[in-house]
């Protein structure tokens, strides 16, 4: 583990940008970018698509290490290059960013109000990998959408499990048990998962680390005792489908949480932009994020 990577985790101010959208999800990245799926015609041109959008976006000059600690790749974009470096090396010795990847391979089906993630075959070999290119974390993501006590166990106990074994691998595991703003009982499944939490972070050996990856919470400031455990080197906040405004205005009430934002951070640019205007745009929202995460 880098340990100045560790300390700027833990004490940097700033926020996580999430430029993981993989698999499923890259389609409608790039649709909300501004590029449609006719404009592609096979995987392999949809993820030199995205990849170009990424590179477009690190390359900004306000996605620095003033505003922003760590970016959140996938592995596509982890075994591409900027520049003539991988993009774990270039974020941290261009920009002074940390590098982290997300590792699963999406959810299963909803059973017990929640979708557990879908087994993840080869994870070790993954992890060596994530190793060799310097990466210092990784990001994994369950969805909670009922406060359904056997559920919200079970994903708890999975994202732990799999938590320690990135643990052993050197790694700085972002464990994500996200909670669906939607979900009708939402406070109460936040109250459900955070004492399933605490429970397993009671089992961790004595050196490992970890961080939290959260929906905001529907009272202010509930997971600040998360904040204080010793396992825990920071907690951050996804934006779960709010719009970056409201994102921003809930996150701003919650002192100590930091955006990890994908969606909220991505809006409004565009392929059609000129790079001023891109800039001028990525600027501005990485300056709003980054404020409501200091306060």
């Amino acid at each position: 583990m880098n340990l100045n990577q560790l300390d700027r985790i833990r004490t940097g101010e700033g926020f996580i940008a999430a430029l993981d959208q993989s698999g499923g999800s890259t389609p409608k990245a790039l649709l909300q970018y501004g590029i449609k799926e006719n404009s592609y015609s096979n995987e392999e041109e949809m993820y030199t698509a995205v990849h170009e959008m990424r590179t477009r976006t690190i390359k900004g000059f306000s996605f620095d290490s003033k505003y922003i600690l760590g970016a959140i790749l996938f592995e596509n974009t982890m075994d591409r290059s900027i520049d003539g470096q991988f993009t774990a090396d270039y974020l941290w010795e261009k920009k002074g960013i940390v590098p982290f990847l997300k590792v699963d391979q999406g959810l299963a089906d909803l059973e017990n109000g929640v979708q557990l993630m879908k087994p993840i075959p080869g994870l070790n070999e993954l992890l060596k990998r994530a190793v060799e290119r310097n990466i210092f974390g990784t990001k994994m993501r369950s969805l909670i959408k009922e406060a359904n006590p056997a559920g919200i166990k079970q994903v708890v106990e999975q994202q732990f499990a799999i938590g320690n074994q990135i643990a052993e691998m050197g790694l700085v595991p972002i464990i994500e048990p996200e909670v669906d703003i939607h979900s009708v009982d939402k406070e109460a499944s936040e109250k459900l998962l955070k004492a399933a939490i605490l429970e397993q972070l009671s089992t961790l050996g004595k050196d490992v680390k970890i961080m939290l990856k959260l929906s905001i919470p529907t009272e202010n400031n509930f997971y600040s005792d998360l904040m204080d455990n010793p396992h825990v080197i920071r907690v951050v906040a996804l934006s779960g489908g709010y719009t970056q405004a409201d994102a921003n205005e809930k996150l701003a009430h919650n002192h100590g949480l930091i955006a990890s934002f994908s969606r909220a951070l991505s809006q409004g640019l565009t392929a059609g932009q000129t790079d001023d205007e891109f800039n001028t745009m990525l600027s501005k929202s990485i300056q709003d994020i980054y404020e409501a995460s200091i306060k």
